[in-house]
């Protein structure tokens, strides 16, 4: 097992139509303003921008991430990250009842050094980490949907 690997899967139940949802999504610079965690967003072209996260552990990641995939009929946008962690992360928003299902799947590889260090006795840690910053996402994007 590679200690650094990490698979993650996340959906989000959300009360709005799933074009109001693609289109928060689809605009990283203003996730900021909803998402705690994501602390700054700087865009390096139309396709590209640099994220840095920071959650309840003490620790920052700084990432840039490319655009892989956007296609607003099927719903998806993926993007290639590089930096403290590799891989590549997607959303998939789909009909759901009167709202939206906006699902995120990510696989990566950590690589920021200490983080590395850390791999086995931090895993648990690390994985709770990700799951308070997803439901304080969920809970962040369904506020600012509601205000918009």
């Amino acid at each position: 097992m590679d200690w650094n690997h990490y698979r993650f899967r996340s959906r989000w139940a959300l009360p709005a139509p799933v074009a109001d949802v693609y289109r928060a999504l689809e605009r990283i610079e203003d996730y900021p303003r909803w998402w705690p965690q994501v602390r700054e967003v700087t865009r390096l072209d139309d396709t590209s921008g640099t994220i840095r996260i920071r959650s309840l552990l003490p620790y920052d990641l700084t990432q840039v991430m490319r655009e892989g995939r956007r296609d607003p009929e099927a719903g998806v946008l993926e993007v290639r990250l590089s930096g403290d962690i590799e891989g590549w992360a997607r959303w998939t928003v789909t009909p759901a009842g009167p709202g939206t299902l906006a699902r995120y799947d990510q696989e990566v590889d950590v690589r920021k050094p200490l983080l590395r260090r850390l791999a086995v006795p931090g895993r648990a840690l690390f994985r709770a980490n990700h799951t308070l910053m997803m439901r304080a996402g969920r809970r962040g994007l369904a506020g600012h949907l509601a205000a918009v």
